[in-house]
């Protein structure tokens, strides 16, 4: 996990799992509509899961 997709999560979470799959892209999207935070907390974990 990279310095800069970390400051990506924080600041756009969608866009830093782009490249993990639509279904990672759909599911932080939906969390990041419901909030900022539950967005960011999904994006570092699908980013610090190494089977993505």
């Amino acid at each position: 996990m990279s310095f800069w997709r970390v400051v990506l999560a924080i600041i756009c979470p969608p866009l830093a799992v782009l490249d993990k799959g639509c279904g990672s892209v759909l599911i932080t999207f939906l969390l990041w509509l419901c909030g900022w935070v539950p967005g960011v907390i999904a994006a570092l974990v699908i980013l610090n899961n190494p089977e993505h």
